[in-house]
This record gives C-alpha cells, sequence and structure tokens, in this order.
C-alpha cells in the first residue's frame, strides 16, 4: 500500500518564517520613514530656491505674494509645506522665504521645522518640534 504525504508548514516553519519577516519589518520601517522625511526635507528646500529666484526676477510689488506651485512643496500635489515671503528687514538683506510643515502634515512635527532662506543665502531653522532647531546641516543636507 503506498502511503500519501501531504506538503505543508509545520508550526516551526511558520514561526521562523514570521520572526524573519518581523526582524525585516523592524529595520525597514525606520529606513523608510526616514528616507520619506528626507525627500520632503528636499521638496522643501528645492521650493525655497525656486521661490528665491521669482522673487529676484519679479518687481519689488509681485515678489510678496507668490504664484500657485511656488507657494507649496512638493510643488504639484498636496502640499507638505507652505512657502511664502516674508517682508524685507535690515538683517535679511533684501527679503526672506520660509517653507513651514501643514498642520496636518507629516512633516508637522519634524525636528528641522520651518526652513527659511535669505536674499543674502543664509539658511536656516526654526523651532523644531521640540521648540530647538538642530543645525541646519542636518536638515539642509541633501546626501
Amino acid at each position: 500500500m503506498t502511503k500519501l504525504y501531504t506538503s505543508a508548514f509545520t508550526l516551526l516553519e511558520l514561526m521562523i518564517a514570521l520572526a524573519v519577516a518581523a526582524t525585516l519589518v523592524v529595520f525597514a520601517v525606520p529606513s523608510y520613514r526616514s528616507h520619506v522625511a528626507r525627500t520632503h526635507r528636499i521638496d522643501a528646500a528645492s521650493a525655497l530656491y525656486r521661490a528665491a529666484q521669482f522673487v529676484e526676477g519679479a518687481a519689488s510689488d509681485s515678489a510678496a505674494t507668490l504664484p500657485p506651485g511656488l507657494d507649496q512643496a512638493p510643488q504639484f500635489g498636496t502640499p507638505v509645506y507652505r512657502v511664502r515671503v516674508l517682508p524685507a528687514d535690515e538683517a535679511n538683506g533684501g527679503y526672506l522665504v520660509e517653507a513651514a510643515p501643514t498642520g496636518a502634515g507629516p512633516m508637522r512635527d519634524d525636528a528641522c521645522g520651518i526652513f527659511t532662506l535669505d536674499a543674502t543665502g543664509l539658511r536656516s531653522n526654526r523651532s523644531g518640534a521640540n521648540g530647538v532647531a538642530p543645525a541646519s546641516g542636518e536638515c539642509w543636507n541633501t546626501s
């Protein structure tokens, strides 16, 4: 008489597969979130440079309001940052452009907070999620 064997996972094999999957998730999810946050920061920095280029090329009257597309980051789609031009003062060289995270967006609690770029080329960040903005190099690093 011939015996029929069915192939199936044993409980031990299933537990090993779940352990491997859990280990991958533990390392993959934080790495993915870090990558997404870095991508949003790069979008904010790019939006500031585009807005600064617009302000420098526009007449002083129209530079206070950015056209649609230049007033947000990313340029198309759902905004993660809102970009606006602040008035000139003696410290910023003629204008200051800021990118502030949207209230309901994924970067609202980001440590980098609000990105700023002024007419002198000074890049900085203000009031991060914990009230203290990190060094500018950490937030503006695109590598």
